[in-house]
């Protein structure tokens, strides 16, 4: 009987079930936000692309960071955007663990990408003598796979270790497919254990990623205090990283205390909000931060800008 019930082909999500009377304003909105979002980050890597003087470390992997958001939000707003035409919000087994994959590793790809940036401007102010042969093309391609492959492989080795349990129920009360609830899922708690060994460090992890790129931050901070070439600096190149990190730690943080700590009271639309909120802001905000602030790229823009009107 037990294995009966684990057969599970697919997953019902419930995050949609108060917004019937909203549907078509509400895919009207998710339509404008994505299209949007694909703009401005397509628009940036293309840039960057095309300008042989913005082939830089820095930009390099801004243009990974914009990258990682397109990779992200395509995991989420085809198929919100599906579910919103859709009279039934269902999603394939399969695709429910593919859709938490893509979810997981976006985010912590971008924690390892501003890791990379926040060593990359330590080295360019602390050791700028030294920059070119540190943050060599073939280095800097390491750490731009490692900061795409590493967080792959830890997440999926999360996701493997989720799809060997036999399931109770295949209700996920959300808009996507989150890995902690499939485990709650568990028709046998202690099946968990190892799931919640990997998933601790796996958390530990980019813990240590976020206190690496704090300290940077700090370092450089007090490095450039006396150096009014230093403060200038990191007043144009660090400025935009820390306020991508802000936002980025801001958007997850408030997922995670809704998660541990919220109130199932509070209404169903605004537990969405909080629940995908990192899949808009930081998508839309980092390319538009780091357009306008970093001097080279604004410049590019109002060139291209410039020549269209003529």
């Amino acid at each position: 009987m037990m294995d009966n019930v684990s057969v599970i082909t697919v997953f019902v999500l419930s995050g949609l079930n108060e917004t019937k009377n909203h549907r078509t304003v509400l895919f009207s909105l998710t339509l404008l936000c994505y299209c949007f979002i694909v703009l401005v980050n397509v628009s940036l890597i293309v840039t960057i692309i095309l300008d042989k003087n913005l082939h830089e470390p820095m930009y390099i992997l801004l243009c990974a960071f914009c990258l990682n958001g397109l990779y992200g939000t395509t995991g989420f707003y085809p198929k919100f955007l599906w579910d919103l035409l859709s009279p039934v919000h269902v999603i394939s087994y399969a695709g429910c663990h593919v859709q938490a994959l893509v979810m997981y590793s976006f985010a912590c790809s971008d924690l390892s990408i501003l890791a990379v940036m926040a060593y990359d401007r330590y080295v360019a102010i602390c050791r700028p003598l030294e920059y070119h042969s540190i943050m060599s093309k073939p280095r800097l391609l390491k750490l731009v796979c490692f900061s795409w492959l590493g967080p792959f492989c830890i997440i999926g080795t999360n996701i493997i270790l989720t799809s060997r349990l036999k399931l109770c129920s295949p209700f996920i009360a959300r808009l996507f497919c989150v890995n902690w609830i499939i485990v709650k899922l568990a028709c046998f708690p202690e099946q968990t254990l190892v799931n919640t060994i990997v998933a601790f460090i796996t958390i530990i992890i980019y813990v240590l990623h976020g206190l690496f790129i704090v300290w940077s931050y700090m370092y450089l901070i007090k490095t450039c205090v006396n150096s009014k070439e230093n403060r200038g600096k990191f007043m144009q190149t660090c400025v935009p990283h820390i306020t991508s990190l802000l936002i980025f730690l801001v958007t997850i943080l408030l997922d995670i205390m809704h998660i541990r700590y919220g109130s199932k009271d509070l209404p169903q639309n605004l537990q969405n909000f909080i629940a995908i909120e990192f899949l808009i802001i930081p998508p839309i905000m980092n390319p538009l931060i780091y357009g306008f602030k970093l001097t080279k790229i604004r410049n590019r823009f109002l060139r291209i800008i410039t020549f269209k009107i003529k």
